[in-house]
């Protein structure tokens, strides 16, 4: 059996999809496909911004499930209530004060 080895490259999708930048001259049949990262150069190293907004858009395209706004508010309530781990740092630093008053 002989090997037929070619490389082609392409880009791996948030979905998992692999899309290829041109059509390999393999005939139809299994393969194996390994995959290898390529660097970004320096030069087109993206701010914090873009950064953000290139993650934003790869989760849309995968259909991540993102909160609506009466679950954003719903969560934003749940931390401004005070719980019973809130209660006790509240009582250490109320200790620590009048400890620290002569």
């Amino acid at each position: 059996m002989s090997l037929t080895e070619i490389v082609v490259e392409g880009t791996l999708k948030p979905d998992g999809t692999l899309e290829l930048d041109q059509k390999p001259s393999l005939s139809p049949g299994r393969v194996t496909v390994v995959l290898r990262q390529e660097f970004k150069s320096p030069a087109t190293r993206e701010d914090w911004f873009q950064h953000l907004q290139r993650i934003r858009a790869e989760r849309e395209a995968s259909a991540y499930p993102f909160m609506n706004e009466a679950e954003a508010n719903g969560h934003i309530e749940w931390l401004r209530e005070g719980d019973r781990i809130d209660d006790m740092l509240l009582e250490v630093d109320e200790q620590r004060r009048k400890a620290a008053q002569p």
